[in-house]
């Protein structure tokens, strides 16, 4: 059977190719795709070669374990549903929907345990943000708000606006963005969070006895020098939290007086395992699994902006790099599911 994927061919470069399906193995489902999305951050780098000399991005992620160089696919949000079965496979799963952790393609050839199931009900566009929505729970976790806490975020991304939805679930004493962009704070009004355009707009929010700043800062945007911002945001004892993956590109950070003075501590998180604070009682599934539970309280197809043909997919990459016009890019597979729900 032959199917279409979305390949980044060059730096700077993509298309859509026709290739051949494996045979399915015992254990394995063909899952026919209805949407997948596009992860802006981590997608723009390695379309644009920035992403470093680091050829296994996600350990835990079979699809992208072939990452050495280009031609390669690459993307982890595709949903669809279960049309044929190994011959192991549970003869239930057949016409289910689910998530699949692999590259944008039509029909994907994969394990069946590598599939998260999805319930009945959940929207297949909101489900192509689940990876993120795990992410931001993440971070969460990493940063362990306490109640009374004030928090910033930084950047207003799919990730930044997810992230500081679920923060808005604390009884944080103040939570408040920054992000420069004017549409994405215009959407998160929407979304009933406080953002303003720049760090010195929220000075002007503290009063004295809020002097030493920010409990915590999460850095979200993407943007290496936003991280020196992070840091003078925190005061004594502050957490900077960077989910941001900067690839290759590096910029001096502000690590003086400031910084040792008052004891800040710089939390790195990452998704693809469990913080070792959290691998007691927390698993993957665990998490994916809340992730599923929040996603209708985060209301992620709110940020959907574009959605794309696969034919179109290729425009999908260029979209990235006008962030004022593009926060969440879907690519639509053809032939039309008959509804979009799982």
């Amino acid at each position: 059977m032959k199917t279409q994927s979305l390949w980044i061919v060059e730096p700077g470069r993509a298309e859509v190719r026709e290739e051949e399906l494996p045979t399915l193995t015992p254990g394995a489902v063909l899952l026919e795709a209805h949407v997948s999305a596009i992860s802006p951050g981590t997608e723009r780098l390695m379309f644009h070669g920035n992403a470093g000399q680091q050829a296994q991005l996600d350990a835990t992620l079979p699809s992208l374990q072939d990452l050495a160089g280009y031609p390669m696919k690459y993307g982890y949000a595709t949903v669809g549903r279960i049309v044929e079965l190994g011959q192991e496979v549970d003869r239930s799963l057949l016409d289910r929907w689910a998530l699949a952790l692999h590259p944008h393609q039509a029909h994907l050839a994969c394990p069946a345990e590598d599939l998260v199931l999805l319930p009945a009900g959940i929207d297949s566009e909101a489900a192509a943000f689940l990876p993120n929505v795990e992410t931001s729970l993440s971070l969460v976790h990493d940063g362990r708000p306490l109640a009374g806490e004030r928090v910033l975020v930084l950047g207003l991304g799919v990730v930044g606006q997810l992230t500081a939805m679920l923060l808005g679930q604390f009884p944080l004493a103040d939570l408040v963005a920054v992000e420069p962009l004017a549409n994405r704070r215009q959407l998160a009004v929407t979304r009933r969070l406080t953002a303003v355009a720049s760090f010195e707009e929220i000075l002007d929010r503290l009063s004295p006895d809020q002097a030493p700043g920010f409990d915590m800062a999460f850095e979200l945007s993407g943007n290496p020098q936003a991280l020196t911002a992070a840091i003078n945001a925190v005061g004594y004892d502050g957490r900077v939290v960077i989910g941001s993956w900067y690839g290759d590109r590096m910029t001096p950070v502000a690590l003086g007086t400031h910084f040792h003075r008052n004891h800040i501590r710089l939390i790195s998180s990452q998704v693809s395992r469990i913080p070792p604070a959290l691998r007691g009682l927390w698993t993957k599934a665990r998490r994916f699994g809340e992730a599923i539970r929040l996603l209708p309280a985060l209301r992620p197809a709110e940020l959907i902006t574009h959605r794309l043909p696969l034919a179109e997919a290729p425009d999908a990459y260029a979209l990235l790099d006008h962030p004022s016009e593009a926060v969440g890019i879907l690519i639509l597979y053809p032939p039309a599911a008959s509804n979009g729900h799982a």
